[in-house]
């Protein structure tokens, strides 16, 4: 905190810049009612421009036509440009349309203005039990001497059997009033900072990301060196003091059972009567989520990082492959101006690989051959009582004779539908003949050389025979006609 660094920050600190800039009340409003209010991580610029226009009619409703003359997608630009540096302006996966989100620099300047209201509650008692909960942990989980860890151990636990003690003797004292209200307050902003702390983490990783485009587009030298430096300063983040809480925070997080503790936890503490009283932000009931939104926010800028990774190494496996093929057509070049013109001598030598060595202990040994034994015994007819009518009463369709029918049936009429064809020529074979005749159309619908065939499926034709037993058979089958 010397003078020079904080001349530094106030010339170049984005968040320092907003709050002294002549419009910061129009951009700080404006940012935080539709990023940081709502935890909105991205906007697309339509709707972005159409809220700032709405914004700016209300203020010059009130100031004038003459206050902030510039039309909203002027602002978002300067707001967005180098020189500020307030929002982050950028291209969602499949989609033309610039989107825009919040800086972690411009949200910090506007969680401190939040921080600038007046409170007509302001609880200690909390931070105060949170600071000695902290310690205790701190001390407790780095002491490596087990006989402290077991007295800690003890200690807690002669604790809890003396308050379940008081609990059934009806001996408790319940928290309420001020100092539920105080605790409520703590958790409120500890819940949005750690929003405001998912945004910088992100913003690392966006860092990150256009430090690895533009070394790869300056990149001279091989692909190893360059996946070192890029991969190491990964390490250097995600093994960070920031890096490590926030991939404890999100692994805590991910669990299932955590996230459905959170949301009965807020869902009762919302029904508190001490609570109601305070009018809390009814978006505090989804925090969790949107701690999941904004991680999954975070997570989606790594695998950015990948995807550019992977497309580096296709193009320089690309670019080799190209290589490769320019030698081989080079080679095969030379090959042919060569062709005819060998040089004399030994044009080439290729030594073998291995020595060629046969031991004689490597040999195989005689085996000699298995002779077959071959039982001699004659023969016997064996007696069976079996049924072989069955493998006589196989029915045969011959869809040859079938189609001649239909071909004669078409000699005097130019079209004839199943039904009249089967009035002519009665079925012999009952159902098989029916499928058969069905079968033939269908080839017919494909091969139309002698004659052609179609569905009707909207109509239906009922045809009725006689089976082998004397019994009357009925079958409905779409109306289908045969043509020449």
């Amino acid at each position: 905190m010397d003078y020079f660094t904080l001349e530094g920050l106030r010339s170049n600190h984005p968040g320092w810049k907003l709050l002294t800039a002549a419009n910061a009340p129009l951009a700080a409003s404006f940012f935080y009612g539709v990023f940081v209010a709502p935890n909105v991580r991205e906007v697309a610029r339509t709707e972005l421009i159409s809220q700032l226009e709405d914004l700016l009619f209300e203020v010059r409703e009130s100031l004038g036509s003459e206050a902030f003359p510039q039309p909203a997608a002027s602002y978002l630009d300067d707001w967005a440009d180098d020189n500020h540096g307030w929002l982050r302006k950028f291209y969602s996966a499949g989609d033309d349309e610039p989107h825009y989100d919040l800086t972690a620099a411009a949200e910090k300047a506007i969680r401190w203005l939040e921080s600038l209201e007046h409170r007509t509650f302001v609880g200690t008692e909390s931070r105060l039990m949170t600071v000695f909960e902290l310690l205790r942990q701190m001390v407790r989980d780095s002491a490596d001497n087990p006989e402290e860890r077991i007295q800690d151990l003890e200690r807690r636990k002669r604790e809890i059997e003396e308050e379940i003690t008081r609990a059934q003797a009806g001996d408790w004292s319940l928290l309420e009033g001020p100092r539920l209200q105080d605790r409520f307050q703590q958790m409120s902003d500890t819940a949005r900072q750690l929003l405001a702390d998912f945004r910088e983490v992100e913003q690392n990783f966006h860092q990150l990301d256009r430090e690895t485009r533009r070394q790869i587009a300056l990149w001279e030298g091989t692909k190893a060196e360059l996946l070192e430096r890029v991969f190491g300063e990964s390490d250097a983040i995600e093994s960070s003091d920031q890096g490590q809480t926030f991939r404890a925070f999100w692994e805590f997080l991910m669990t299932s059972d955590r996230q459905e503790e959170l949301s009965q936890l807020l869902a009762k503490v919302f029904q508190m009567e001490e609570i109601r009283l305070l009018n809390p932000d009814p978006r505090l009931k989804r925090i969790h989520h949107d701690w999941l939104e904004a991680g999954e926010h975070a997570q989606r800028t790594v695998a950015l990082l990948s995807e550019q990774l992977r497309r580096f190494l296709d193009d320089e496996v690309w670019l080799e492959n190209r290589r490769i093929v320019e030698i081989l057509k080079n080679i095969e070049a030379h090959a042919v101006v060569l062709d005819g013109d060998f040089p004399a001598g030994e044009f080439t030598a290729i030594d073998l690989p291995f020595l060629d060595i046969d031991l004689p202990m490597e040999r195989t040994l005689y085996s000699p051959a298995l002779r077959p034994v071959v039982n001699s015994e004659a023969v016997i007819d064996g007696e069976a009582t079996l049924d072989v009518e069955s493998l006589f009463n196989q029915v045969v369709v011959d869809k040859g004779v079938l189609t001649a029918r239909v071909e004669r049936a078409l000699i005097l009429r130019s079209q004839v539908t199943l039904p009249e064809l089967l009035h002519q020529y009665p079925l012999e074979q009952g159902l098989a003949e029916l499928v058969a005749y069905i079968a033939i159309a269908s080839d017919r619908q494909m091969d139309s050389e002698r004659f052609a065939a179609a569905f009707d499926e909207k109509a239906r034709d009922t045809v009725e025979w006689i089976d082998g037993k004397g019994a009357p058979r009925r079958a409905t089958v779409p109306h289908i006609i045969f043509s020449r």
